[in-house]
């Protein structure tokens, strides 16, 4: 009897192994016959895409500015982490931004239209050539910067190493500078430049594009973008995003041991998912706003961290009463600076949920 259940406890051992041989086996060769689809047949899908705006010279690479708008005053718009087509990210904002303003749009090394680069991913860097790129594109400081999520980090390093050349900072659910983030083991990056190469997110990305981003026609943006954004969801990861992920931490270090300009006008427009977190609440906003100074103040908006993709009418608002209050610092052939800043409080009729 010993024997016979010894004898089949191997049976049942060795059909496990066979069950597990086989369907390990089955998902290498998905992955193969996905990766050999992936590349032979979509490697060259962004190749017939044209850039919305312009492309620059900046550090011998092309950069891409894309523009609307002639207004007097400048917003610069810089893109958060891993966005993959900024120029059409930000399209419905910008062409709302644009009846009013000048509104720029840059993408950065390794993201959208521009070129990688393998130059550090560091916060000089990158507010060299966001300077670079808009004056080669004919435009002149000062900016009102308006961030996304981790660019915050960039525009307070720029503002604080060249404080003429920014009037105002608007952020867009920024990170804040007065914490730094959880370290991400840098083996998660390579593995997701697998995962890019095989290409099995591809049958899904139409539908985060359009369901969990919320970029499609209703909420206003052009087809073109929609179909554009989904294409480029499926090869913007490579080793100049890798970097940039990197040395966020790095990064905030930095900007932590500056010292933020005192008379730089900041409004941060926080989406009430991020200030109902645990994380990101009321603690880590209130040390983000002291860290920047009695200048700066925070509202609420309805949304989560993309608010821009469905909450224009509100940004729009908020970024006209600010300017129009008389925060804006006034051009002057050289650059000379008027500056006043008056406290309001921003209602909206869709927003019932803003507060300091």
């Amino acid at each position: 009897m010993k024997n016979e259940k010894v004898k089949i406890n191997k049976k049942r051992g060795k059909r496990m192994l066979t069950i597990l041989a086989i369907i390990f086996g089955s998902i290498v060769l998905l992955n193969l016959f996905s990766l050999f689809i992936n590349q032979v047949f979509f490697s060259n899908e962004l190749d017939n895409l044209a850039p919305y705006g312009e492309l620059v010279e900046v550090n011998g690479k092309n950069m891409h500015v894309y523009s609307m708008g002639d207004g007097e005053e400048t917003i610069v718009l810089l893109s958060g982490f891993t966005v993959p087509l900024p120029s059409a990210d930000f399209g419905p904002l910008m062409r709302e931004l644009s009846k009013s303003y000048t509104v720029v749009c840059i993408e950065y090394f390794g993201v959208g239209f521009s070129d990688e680069i393998v130059t550090p991913r560091t916060n000089e860097n990158y507010t060299e050539e966001i300077r670079e790129a808009l004056s080669v594109a004919g435009f002149s400081a000062p900016y009102i910067l308006m961030p996304h999520s981790g660019s915050g980090i960039y525009s307070e390093y720029y503002a604080s190493k060249y404080p003429e050349e920014v009037s105002a900072i608007i952020m867009l659910d920024t990170t804040s500078s007065a914490e730094t983030s959880i370290n991400v083991p840098k083996f998660v990056y390579s593995l997701g430049k697998v995962q890019q190469a095989i290409g099995l997110a591809r049958p899904f990305n139409s539908i985060v594009v359009s369901s969990t981003l919320g970029i499609k026609k209703e909420n206003g943006y052009m087809q073109t973008e929609v179909d554009d954004y989904t294409k480029f969801m499926n090869h913007y990861y490579n080793d100049t995003i890798a970097d940039q992920l990197l040395r966020l931490n790095e990064n905030i270090e930095e900007v932590m041991s500056m010292n933020f300009p005192q008379d730089i006008p900041i409004l941060k427009l926080i989406a009430s998912e991020t200030a109902q977190g645990k994380q990101t609440g009321d603690k880590y906003q209130n040390a983000h706003m002291d860290r920047l100074g009695a200048n700066a103040e925070w509202r609420v908006i309805e949304g989560n961290h993309f608010l821009y993709h469905g909450h224009i009418e509100d940004i729009c608002i908020a970024t006209t009463t600010f300017c129009k209050i008389g925060v804006i610092r006034k051009r002057t052939p050289k650059y000379g600076i008027q500056f006043s800043l008056k406290i309001f409080t921003f209602h909206s009729e869709t927003n019932n949920k803003m507060r300091h």
